[in-house]
């Protein structure tokens, strides 16, 4: 895994140990020599597990629509900034920069970005690891409700499992680059469809 892309919040959230996470990622993934593809934002979370991967000599892509400058104050010290017209535009090419997919906590546009991506593995568009960090339990309602449209024959379980799960970053990490692109063939079987 060359490039992976971390979805996550523009805030840091009410606990400390949220940031700290991301910096402890951002650290591992320079340290892996795996690079950063994330929102481009220089606050919250998207800002601290950046500025980590840049402290420790790390590469980091950014990208952010012209729309959200003043939102979310763009990372003007980045390898990479990109500028791009839209959300539509931003999410593309965060999929097209990456290899991978990794989120950790954050709120309505982190959950957006996490069942986009999902959703466009389970139709094959993708054939990249997805994961979530469920640190200190923040996921675990999602998770329940996400075990309910299995249970109520809405999600089929492969494609629920689709998306590696844990609580632990850098476990996590290892997960998504063992990731073996083939299982993804085999979910999307024309039984699946």
């Amino acid at each position: 895994m060359k490039r992976i892309c971390v979805y996550c919040g523009s805030s840091p959230g009410a606990y400390p140990k949220y940031m700290q996470v991301a910096q402890e990622l951002g650290r591992e993934l320079a340290e892996r020599g795996i690079e950063l593809v994330y929102g481009g934002g220089s606050v919250g979370l998207m800002g601290g597990v950046a500025n980590a991967v840049l402290d420790a000599g790390g590469t980091v892509h950014g990208v952010i629509p012209r729309g959200l400058f003043d939102r979310e104050v763009p990372h003007r010290t980045l390898t990479h900034l990109y500028e791009v017209g839209s959300m539509h535009e931003r999410k593309a090419l965060m999929a097209e920069l990456s290899d991978g997919f990794l989120t950790l906590p954050g709120g309505i546009g982190t959950l957006e970005e996490l069942f986009e991506s999902w959703s466009w593995i389970q139709l094959g568009i993708y054939k990249k690891p997805c994961g979530l960090l469920n640190m200190d339990g923040y996921y675990d309602h999602l998770l329940a409700f996400l075990d309910k449209t299995v249970q109520q024959g809405f999600v089929r379980r492969n494609h629920h499992d689709m998306v590696l799960v844990d609580n632990d970053p850098i476990r996590l990490l290892d997960r998504l680059t063992e990731y073996q692109p083939q299982l993804v063939s085999r979910w999307m079987g024309k039984d699946e469809i």
